[in-house]
């Protein structure tokens, strides 16, 4: 029965908690903000939309494909699970220590200066100008600060119990995804036919914007092939964490099917969003202020636009709650795997317990700390490429153990199998194999560090594995 588990999680989350979880944990900033680079790397109105349509098809395709997976392990710990199960504990491992080190931490990181960046548009002492101590090289500016105090007021918050952490979860997405279809339902009020018709009119020219002369410059071959991975890491970016939602199905009423459901439905409305907000800002801005847009606010030039002087308060509001729901998400969904490793002996043994509240306070508190140091770096930003590259890497393993699993174990009850298998999954795995290889091309310095990081997790198994 589902409620003698060994983990004893309190089954308090519904298919609505699930799917706010997924949508809260997706939509972070890089929607207000990533736009501005993929143009100025493929500079067109055509390539933007068709880069948000590629990452949109293939994470549902990814999604509907951990369904079958969710429904076969339905505890907690999700993706961990399932690599493991797939591939024996060594890889297993191998994720989690990129989980802890760099993916959910640096991800919780980024986001929290995120809404310490917007906070200053509302309280201009909270800018990351604002230098409150410094020694030698070390700079500590107000920024960081905020995102340290707004991480470990989510971590209080989580370590309370999961249904004080599941409200507001509910209730700051709903906002913003009602704030964010405000958003777009105005811009195309405000839409201007000669904008549209300027960013439309060579809509398959690839090009790169060249910042210090201001010129287009066309671009074909290996270029392009360069432009479309550096773009496709801004919209990668913006649409990773969907899986949060596994790693807490120790806590899901009717795990089989609403981890599931709860998958496909977010990260369906999510991508639909994406969409419908680029072709928003393709008809409210010129191509070339999408690319130049200050820091890349992208979002902050369309609300100007549409609603004048005051809407760069409107972003600001909006982007801190976003922002602050996200890390909510992400806070919630990555103590999980820190407590099932350390079931599993690969974690320190201190997060295997859980509080009175039935969540692993030990496991919350550890990722907080993390996450806090990395705030501290200010390098969080240089993190995206290998950030996403890693990403990718455990999502193809995940996806390719559908098919070891069917081998491995192929009388397992599987109350849901993967939609389109074998076809869909074989394309997300071509796909994003594809994308891999053309980061490791373009950019092998970052993403060369991000698998370096990954790889570093090896000895450290092996030397934990000598001290049992």
């Amino acid at each position: 029965m589902e409620d003698q588990k060994p983990d004893n999680f309190k089954r308090e989350l519904g298919l609505l908690d699930g799917t706010m979880l997924v949508v809260g944990s997706m939509i972070g900033s890089g929607i207000f903000i990533v736009s501005s680079d993929m143009v100025r790397q493929l500079g067109s109105a055509g390539w933007l939309i068709a880069m948000w349509v590629l990452t949109g098809v293939i994470t549902v395709i990814a999604a509907v494909s951990y369904g079958e997976l969710s429904a076969m392990f339905p505890t907690a710990g999700g993706q961990y699970v399932y690599i493991k199960e797939a591939y024996g504990k060594l890889i297993g491992f191998l994720y989690g220590w990129s989980f802890f080190a760099v993916i959910q931490t640096g991800t919780i990181a980024a986001v929290g200066v995120a809404f310490a960046k917007f906070a200053a548009y509302l309280y201009a002492p909270l800018s990351d100008k604002n230098i409150l101590y410094e020694i030698g090289d070390f700079k500590l500016n107000a920024a960081q600060i905020v995102s340290i105090v707004t991480i470990v007021l989510l971590s209080y918050v989580n370590s309370r119990g999961v249904k004080n952490s599941k409200i507001l979860q509910t209730v700051l997405t709903v906002i913003k995804v009602l704030s964010l279809a405000g958003l777009i339902i105005f811009g195309f009020i405000a839409a201007d036919s000669a904008v549209w018709d300027a960013n439309w009119a060579n809509a398959w020219q690839a090009q790169s914007l060249n910042v210090e002369t201001g010129e287009w410059l066309p671009i074909g071959g290996i270029a392009l092939i360069s432009g479309i991975s550096a773009a496709f890491v801004g919209s990668q970016f913006s649409s990773v964490a969907w899986e949060g939602v596994t790693f807490i199905a120790g806590e899901i009423k009717n795990p089989k099917r609403n981890v599931g459901l709860s998958l496909f439905l977010g990260t369906l409305l999510v991508s639909v969003i994406y969409i419908v907000a680029n072709v928003m800002y393709l008809a409210v801005v010129p191509l070339f202020d999408i690319a130049t847009a200050e820091s890349d606010r992208v979002a902050v030039v369309a609300s100007q636009t549409i609603f004048g002087s005051v809407g760069t308060l409107i972003i600001a509001v909006m982007i801190m709650i976003s922002t602050f729901a996200c890390n909510n998400g992400l806070i919630m969904a990555g103590a999980r795997v820190y407590y099932t490793m350390a079931q599993d002996g690969v974690f320190f043994k201190k997060a295997v317990s859980l509080n009175k509240a039935s969540v692993p306070e030990w496991s919350i508190w550890a990722q907080c700390i993390w996450a806090s140091a990395l705030c501290l770096t200010g390098k969080y930003g240089d993190l995206l490429d290998f950030v996403v590259i890693i990403v990718l890497v455990f999502y193809i393993l995940t996806i390719l153990g559908i098919f070891i699993l069917r081998r491995k174990m192929p009388n397992a009850e599987r109350p849901y199998k993967a939609f389109g298998y074998p076809v869909l999954p074989a394309v997300y795995i071509l796909i994003s194999s594809a994308i891999c290889l053309a980061l490791l091309y373009t950019k092998p310095t970052t993403c060369g560090w991000g698998v370096l990081i990954m790889l570093i997790g090896i000895p450290i198994y092996y030397m934990t594995k000598a001290k049992e």
